[in-house]
């Protein structure tokens, strides 16, 4: 009995990474990945199932990722205007030279809009 169980449990691991590299490397929706997972054989809930929690999986990490290229981004931007913020201030008091850091500006807005339009979308 013991060894019919690990059998089971290795055999719906099979499925689970079958279904995860049908919808993370080929890039397959929810609805392709059941119905190949139906036409190997595996029972419609199961798969189903299985599709579900791999779904909702691929869903958080994108939201994870979103998230840090929001605050990322946001610290990018923010760093580079206080940065050329104080340059400016130093050297109009005085005269001389400042720093505009554009390529942390745009660098941090362009990962803050990725972050953005990931998290909505």
């Amino acid at each position: 009995m013991e060894e019919n169980n690990e059998e089971i449990k290795e055999a719906i691991g099979d499925v689970y990474a079958y279904a995860t590299q049908l919808m993370v490397l080929r890039n397959m929706n929810t609805a392709d990945a059941l119905h190949d997972l139906t036409q190997k054989g595996v029972d419609e809930e199961v798969a189903r199932t299985i599709v579900n929690q791999i779904d909702d999986q691929i869903y958080e990490a994108k939201m994870k990722r979103a998230n840090k290229d929001i605050l990322y981004g946001a610290l990018w931007c923010i760093g580079g205007t206080l940065v050329t913020a104080f340059t400016y201030s130093a050297a109009s008091n005085g005269g001389g030279k400042y720093i505009v850091t554009y390529g942390a500006i745009i660098f941090g807005m362009v990962q803050l809009v990725k972050g953005i339009y990931t998290r909505f979308n």
